[in-house]
């Protein structure tokens, strides 16, 4: 069965127009941690290659075992869990994120899923239990919000849109 989501922001990749839902507001806060404890985190390689970089052997992180699948394309391998608690490995006692600039995308995008069709980035929220949906002191996932949560996607699939539309007028 599929996640339940409802959506709350629309991107137009080609002329960067948002549309929000102004009604819908989010905060991670600091000391939760909840999704560090409960979500299986797919890796991406350029996740492994960040975590490495910051001195980490992928033997630390990388569960081999647990791999994720689109279709039946191959996405990447899981983020282990401590075998005492199940938590991330990165969790701190004081329930921080050790690597938290350099988190996995899969974290850095939770609780939302991002949808592209064509041009249109649509941006949902997975309705689970997250204390972050909805909270009081959150902000709307407004163009200032996409940039910080989501830029790095949005850009990477507007990169994706101009490469395969030179392309496609290469052919022409």
């Amino acid at each position: 069965m599929r996640d339940a989501k409802s959506l709350v922001a629309t991107i137009y990749l080609d002329t960067g127009r948002v549309e929000f839902d102004p009604n819908f507001k989010f905060k991670c806060l600091d000391d939760c941690a909840k999704c560090c404890v409960e979500l299986d985190i797919p890796l991406r390689d350029e996740d492994i290659t960040r975590i490495e970089e910051l001195g980490y052997s992928t033997w630390e992180f990388v569960d081999y075992e647990k791999m994720f699948y689109r279709g039946d394309r191959f996405v990447g391998y899981a983020l282990k869990k401590r075998p005492f608690d199940g938590a991330c490995p990165f969790l701190r006692e004081d329930g921080k994120c050790a690597i938290y600039p350099h988190r996995p995308l899969a974290c850095r995008l939770y609780p939302f899923l991002l949808v592209k069709h064509g041009n249109v980035l649509e941006i949902y929220v997975r309705n689970v239990e997250c204390p972050g949906i909805g909270h009081e002191e959150g902000r709307p996932v407004d163009e200032a919000f996409i940039e910080e949560y989501f830029g790095e996607v949005v850009e990477e699939y507007r990169g994706k849109m101009k490469s395969h539309g030179a392309m496609v007028g290469q052919r022409a």
